[in-house]
């Protein structure tokens, strides 16, 4: 295909250093057009700049076939809108073929969440004292107080935290800073991993990281491992539901917002650029609202 890959890391390179895009949407939208190319070079399409508008329809009618979830889909077409528009800037083609794309409307599924009493449960199922006990409990009391991605956890370092204050640095997406406000429980959870347990995994290599979160051997934990510990202490005490490491953050912004938090305040603590991002929150405190009532109203 004419100038395939130098097509690809010029977009790459300008997501990178002019967009601050993050390394996970870099790597989707990467991995998209990569998937697009494929599609192109089965219709014998051998440039970017000749695919028309019945390709991009034909391209469409093969992801539904595919059953692709909608969200996936408007990513996919997200991504490969940038892509033309980026080289339409170029002026590598006369046209972005995918500008009038309409993207699929996402479905209304309210974030899953735990209760309070269930994260109450979850944390006191966290009793151990091992090093990596005394570090997963810090990770489940971090991500649970300032609500904050996983992504944005694994990242951080042991320089970004300040118990005296109690805040966290978080870089955020588009490398955004923000400082997130810690409680008591955090506090002191990073406080006996940072003086007792992170040091013992630190004496077992010669590598005298400064990452937050290590794993066994003394490294940095990497973004699954963050994942797969969280899942593992979620199950054991949520079996009835399907739950994920991110249903932490929903479960943050749910309670605060269940107990009085201004929509605004939280949206700066998530990082959220737009409000309507947060909002969604809203619709999970009202059908909480109503179940309670539906529970304890006499004539409900």
């Amino acid at each position: 295909m004419v100038n395939e890959q130098a097509w690809i890391d010029q977009f790459l390179t300008y997501l990178q250093l002019e967009k601050n895009s993050s390394i996970h949407t870099i790597s989707n939208y990467s991995r998209d057009i990569v998937d697009f190319v494929s599609f192109i070079k089965r219709k014998n399409i051998n440039d970017f700049a000749t695919v028309k508008t019945q390709d991009v329809r034909d391209y469409l009618t093969c992801l539904y076939e595919k059953e692709y979830a909608r969200k996936t889909v408007s990513r996919k077409i997200s991504a490969l809108r940038s892509f033309y528009m980026f080289h339409l800037r170029e002026k590598h083609v006369d046209e972005n073929v995918f500008a009038t794309v309409v993207l699929p409307k996402s479905g209304e599924r309210l974030p899953t969440f735990l209760y309070e009493e269930e994260m109450k449960e979850l944390f006191e199922s966290l009793d151990g004292q091992t090093p990596l006990d005394q570090r997963d409990r810090a990770i489940l009391e971090l991500l649970y107080a300032t609500g904050m991605r996983v992504s944005e956890c694994r990242h951080l370092s042991i320089h970004d935290i300040d118990l005296t204050i109690g805040t966290a640095l978080v870089i955020g997406k588009g490398r955004k800073e923000r400082y997130n406000p810690m409680g008591a429980f955090a506090c002191d959870a990073l406080h006996e991993y940072i003086e007792d347990g992170r040091k013992k995994l630190l004496t077992k290599t010669n590598n005298r990281s400064t990452a937050l979160f290590l794993n066994y051997r003394g490294g940095q934990l990497s973004d699954r491992s963050i994942r797969t510990i969280v899942q593992k202490r979620m199950e054991k005490v949520s079996s009835n539901k399907r739950l994920r490491p991110h249903d932490i953050r929903h479960s943050f912004a749910t309670h605060m917002l269940n107990n009085g938090a201004d929509l605004r305040v939280v949206q700066e603590l998530l990082g959220h650029e737009h409000l309507s991002t947060t909002q969604i929150y809203t619709h999970v405190t009202k059908d909480r609202l109503r179940d309670v009532y539906k529970h304890a109203h006499p004539r409900a």
